[in-house]
C-alpha cells in the first residue's frame, strides 16, 4: 500500500496519440500497485496549438502545475519545421525542470544486437539550456543563425544533479561527453565545470570524453559507460541512440527534475498512426510513472511494478509473446495494450529470475543561487567589437570601404571572416563566402573603447552604406579573452 496518508495531487496530462493509451494503462498499474494519487487532467499539445494557443500549454495547465509541482504525462504532438514551439519544451523551461534523466537498461525478452551484454545507463542532460534556447533570426534573407546559450549556472546545476543521480542508484562512475574540442567556451564551459566538481565525489570515477567518440563508443562498448552528462543537443541526440541499443523508444522513460517542479514522460512521440488501436507498448510511459513513484518517495511500489514489469517480459519471451514493437503487430501472438496491462497487474508481487532491479534512495537535487549574476569576475574590460554586415560584396571591396570608414576612429579593421572562417585580409585560400560577414575591430594602440566609440563606428558603418544585422561586444574576462578566433585568425 501507499505510504502516505493523504493522496498526492498530480497534474495528469495525457497527451497526443497514443498518449491516452499509455496514461490509461499506467494509472491502472500505479493504482493496482497500491499507490494513491489524486489526478487532476490538464491538455497540451495539439489539442490547444488547434485552439490557437501558440505556446501549446494553456493557462489552466500551468495554474494546476504551480499547485501540484509534479506532472505526469503522455507524449505531446509538434509542429515540424514551421509554426509553434515543442509544448513539450516549454514545459520544462517554464517550470525550470534543469535536468533531464534518461535511463535505458536491458530488458528480457526484447532482441537486440547487445542482448546478453547487461546494458545498464542513464543519459543525464541538461534539459533547458543550449541551442534548445530556441533563440533564432534570419540575419541575412539566406543566413539563418541560432544562439547557443550555456551558463555557468545551468552547468554546475546539471552536472552536480548527475553525480547526485549516480549516488542514489549505487552506479559507479560519471562520464562528461562535450564537443569542447570545438566550442570551447560553450561546450567547454560544461567540460571546466566538470573537472571543477568531479573531486567532491571520490566515491564515483569521473572522465571526459569528446560527443562523437561517445557516440562511437556507446555502439562499440555501450557497457562502458554507466552515467553520461552532457548538455542539451548532445543529451537529445545520445539518449536516443541508447534507446535503440535496448529495444526501441517503447522502452525509454524520463524525468525531467527541477528544485520546484518535476514532470515525467516518456521519449517517445506521440505515434499518431497507431493511436487508437490498443495495440501501443505502454512500459516508457508505465516506468517514466516508476521514476515518479521514486521520486515522491514511494520506492516499495516503484520496485513492485518495475520487477512485475520485467517478470511479464520474461514470461512473454518464454512464451514467444509481445507488444506489437517486439514481435510485430497483428500477428496471432502480438498483445494488445489493455492485455499486456492485465498481464502487469496479474505479476505484480512476482520478480524476474534473472534481471533485477536497483535499490534507490532519494536523489539530493542542488540548490544554487537564485541572484542572475552568477558569476562575479574581478575585471571586466571591453577589447573590441564584432560588426555582422549584410553585404552582397566580395572580401577584397568590403574590407578597404571598412577601413576607410573606420579611419580616424579609435577603432581599426582587425579581419572579416565569412562563416567563422577569416576572407580578409586575403589568406590565399579558397571560401565560398556569402552576404553575411562578421567583422572584427579593435581599438587602436592606446586608445580607449568605450560603447560612445561603438555607437561612433556603427554610425559611420551606417552611412556609408552598409548593413549592420548584428553587434556582439568581446569582452575579457579576469584577463582572459571572453571571445574566439576565427578560422585562419592570428
Amino acid at each position: 500500500m501507499s505510504k502516505q496518508n493523504t493522496p498526492r495531487t498530480v497534474t495528469l496530462i495525457p497527451g497526443d496519440g497514443v498518449g491516452p493509451e499509455c496514461i490509461n494503462a499506467s494509472r491502472r498499474i500505479i493504482e493496482a500497485a497500491g499507490v494513491s494519487l489524486a489526478f487532476e487532467v490538464c491538455e497540451a499539445g495539439e489539442s490547444v496549438f488547434k485552439k490557437g494557443i501558440p505556446s501549446g500549454v494553456p493557462q489552466e495547465t500551468i495554474d494546476s502545475i504551480n499547485r501540484t509541482r509534479l506532472v505526469f504525462k503522455g507524449p505531446l504532438g509538434t509542429p515540424v519545421g514551421y509554426g509553434e514551439k515543442s509544448a513539450n519544451v516549454t514545459l520544462r523551461k517554464l517550470f525550470e525542470t534543469y535536468a533531464n534523466i534518461r535511463p535505458v537498461r536491458e530488458l528480457p525478452g526484447v532482441r537486440t544486437p547487445y542482448s546478453g551484454r547487461n546494458l545498464d545507463l542513464v543519459v543525464v542532460r541538461e534539459n533547458v539550456e543550449d541551442l534548445y534556447a530556441g533563440i533564432e533570426h534570419m540575419q541575412t534573407p539566406g543566413v539563418a543563425q541560432c544562439l547557443k546559450l550555456i551558463s555557468a549556472k545551468g552547468c554546475e546545476k546539471i552536472v552536480r544533479t548527475a553525480f547526485e543521480f549516480a549516488r542514489s542508484e549505487g552506479r559507479k562512475s560519471v562520464a562528461c561527453a562535450t564537443k569542447s574540442n570545438i566550442m570551447k567556451l560553450t561546450e567547454g564551459l560544461l567540460k571546466r565545470t566538470f573537472e571543477r566538481i568531479a573531486p567532491e565525489y571520490p566515491d564515483l570515477q569521473a572522465w571526459h570524453v569528446i560527443v562523437d567518440n561517445c557516440a562511437h563508443q556507446l555502439v562499440k562498448k555501450p557497457e562502458q559507460f554507466d552515467v553520461i552528462v552532457t548538455t542539451n543537443m548532445n543529451g537529445d541526440i545520445l539518449s536516443d541512440l541508447t534507446s535503440a541499443l535496448i529495444g526501441g523508444l517503447g522502452f525509454a522513460p524520463s524525468a525531467n527534475l527541477g528544485n520546484e517542479v518535476a514532470i515525467f514522460e516518456a521519449v517517445h512521440g506521440s505515434a499518431p498512426k497507431y493511436a487508437g488501436k490498443n495495440c501501443i507498448n505502454p512500459t516508457a510511459v508505465l516506468l517514466s510513472g516508476v521514476l515518479m513513484l521514486r521520486y515522491i518517495g514511494e520506492f516499495d511500489a516503484a520496485q513492485k511494478i518495475e520487477h512485475a514489469v520485467l517478470y511479464t517480459l520474461e514470461q512473454n519471451a518464454a512464451a514467444g509473446k509481445g507488444t506489437g514493437d517486439v514481435v510485430g503487430y497483428d500477428r496471432p501472438n502480438t498483445l494488445s495494450t489493455s492485455a499486456f496491462t492485465d498481464l502487469i497487474i496479474a505479476n505484480l508481487g512476482r520478480r524476474a529470475e534473472k534481471f533485477k532491479v536497483r535499490d534507490c534512495k532519494q536523489i539530493k537535487l542542488p540548490r544554487l543561487s537564485s541572484a542572475p549574476e552568477y558569476v562575479k569576475p574581478k575585471s571586466l574590460e571591453l577589447a573590441g567589437v564584432d560588426v555582422f554586415l549584410h553585404s552582397p560584396l566580395l572580401p577584397a571591396e568590403l574590407g578597404p570601404r571598412l577601413e576607410a570608414l573606420a579611419e580616424g576612429t579609435p577603432m581599426k579593421l582587425k579581419i572579416i571572416s565569412s562563416r567563422g572562417t577569416k576572407v580578409y585580409p586575403a589568406t590565399g585560400t579558397i571560401t565560398d563566402c556569402v552576404d553575411h560577414y562578421r567583422c572584427r575591430f579593435m581599438p587602436r594602440q592606446g586608445r580607449d573603447v568605450g560603447d560612445a566609440v561603438l555607437l561612433e563606428l556603427l554610425g559611420k558603418l551606417g552611412a556609408g552604406g552598409h548593413r549592420w544585422v548584428h553587434v556582439e561586444k568581446l569582452h575579457r574576462i579576469d584577463g582572459a579573452d571572453g571571445f574566439t578566433k576565427a578560422q585562419g585568425e592570428d
